[in-house]
């Protein structure tokens, strides 16, 4: 799929920290190490006071197919809200993703990275084809989740939000945790999508939408990501064109930021702040 696009994005070397512009393809691994139990759902009746538990009975799926790696990820646990984005209890990113959970309405907290460099060129990823939802896609810089323990679990201004996106980053990305901090990275807005990647697994997320400019030193994980590049706008739109022919594939969440909003964001890097709105849930 990567030599779609080699005319438009160059190919850089293995393993080696990347210049700006170019990108880098690297082979999958895995490793072994136990899944844990999943957890039942807990509904607060009061944020941190009572809180009423239930075990739930949830659908199983066999994973024996899947990467061990991406399979051990399976158990850390995600943050469950409900439409407004009030957080309702927790459950493995597992029973997230199950479509058949999804359409009975489980919804959990998420965020989406953008980072771009100084020359005002945004990071782009190709997920890995060991990644269980939308392996093989690009996608922007970084998307995962926030856990549900009490660094990520803080709600002012993000700040938990802005913690996981920074583990999240040097976790896939291979960026030194220094080099982008909390702080440098900025809360936009949200968005609530729904999305299936096949008969059994997909995403229905309340997506924290962050910015990043500055220069990085990279080395991907290649479990998480088979490759990466830096483009130009002219270059996403021609990504873009590429996908709407089914050239190549982008994630669904991906594809609704660019086509709504990324392309008046990246005009104003220097001005975002007019964007901010985090009072609004952008239903997709």
């Amino acid at each position: 799929m990567w030599r779609v696009l080699r005319r438009a994005l160059a190919v850089g070397s293995r393993g080696a920290a990347v210049p700006q512009g170019r990108c880098c393809r690297r082979r999958v691994w895995g490793c072994r190490q136990p899944l844990a139990p999943a957890a039942g759902l807990c509904e607060e009746k009061s944020r941190g006071t009572e809180r009423t538990c239930a075990t739930v009975t949830m659908p199983e799926v066999s994973t024996d197919h899947l990467d061990e790696q991406q399979v051990q990820l399976l158990a850390e646990m995600c943050i469950l809200i409900d439409e407004n984005d009030n957080r309702i209890g927790a459950d493995t990113k597992k029973n997230c993703h199950l479509n058949e959970n999804i359409d009975k309405g489980l919804l959990h907290r998420a965020f989406s990275v953008f980072l771009f460099n100084t020359e005002n060129k945004l990071l782009l990823q190709q997920r890995s084809n060991a990644k269980i939802t939308f392996p093989g896609c690009f996608t922007n810089t970084c998307c995962s989740h926030p856990l549900s323990h009490p660094l990520e679990l803080e709600e002012n201004d993000a700040i938990g939000v802005r913690r996981a996106a920074q583990r999240r980053m040097k976790a896939e990305l291979g960026i030194p945790m220094e080099q982008v901090t909390p702080e440098e990275i900025s809360y936009l807005t949200r968005i609530h999508y729904k999305a299936k990647s096949d008969g059994i697994w997909g995403e229905h997320e309340i997506d924290y939408i962050l910015f990043v400019q500055k220069d990085v030193v990279l080395n991907p994980d290649p479990n998480e990501i088979q490759s990466y590049c830096y483009v130009t706008q002219k270059e996403l739109k021609q990504l873009l064109d590429k996908a709407s022919k089914n050239e190549v594939k982008i994630t669904p969440w991906f594809k609704l930021i660019a086509e709504t909003f990324l392309f008046k964001w990246w005009d104003n890097l220097s001005n975002l702040n007019k964007f901010i709105d985090h009072e609004k849930i952008h239903r997709m």
